[in-house]
C-alpha cells in the first residue's frame, strides 16, 4: 500500500470524536485499496471538514451539502447503513 493510502487510513482512525474514527476508519480500510486518485481525493476533502458534521451526514441528521455529495459520501453514508 502506498503512503498515502496508509495516511488517509490513519488519519481516519485518528480524528478525536470516537465515532467518526470507527465509522471512517472502518470505511477507508474496506474500500481505501480500491479508490482512484480522484475519489481519494474527495476523502481527504471530507477528512478537513469537522467530526460533528461528518457524522451528522453520515447519520442522516443533516443533509449533505452539496460540495460533499458526491460517490465517496454516498458510498460512506451506505456502508455505514448496511452495518
Amino acid at each position: 500500500m502506498d503512503s498515502r493510502r496508509k495516511r488517509i487510513i490513519f488519519r481516519s482512525q485518528h480524528r478525536g470524536m470516537v465515532e467518526t474514527d470507527w465509522f471512517l476508519g472502518r470505511f477507508a480500510e474496506h474500500f481505501i485499496s480500491d479508490m482512484t486518485d480522484a475519489q481519494l481525493d474527495l476523502f481527504e476533502a471530507l477528512l478537513e471538514v469537522g467530526d460533528n458534521d461528518v457524522f451528522s451526514w453520515v447519520s442522516g441528521r443533516e443533509p449533505v451539502p452539496s460540495e460533499y455529495q458526491n460517490d465517496v459520501m454516498d458510498l460512506l453514508i451506505d456502508f455505514n447503513h448496511r452495518r
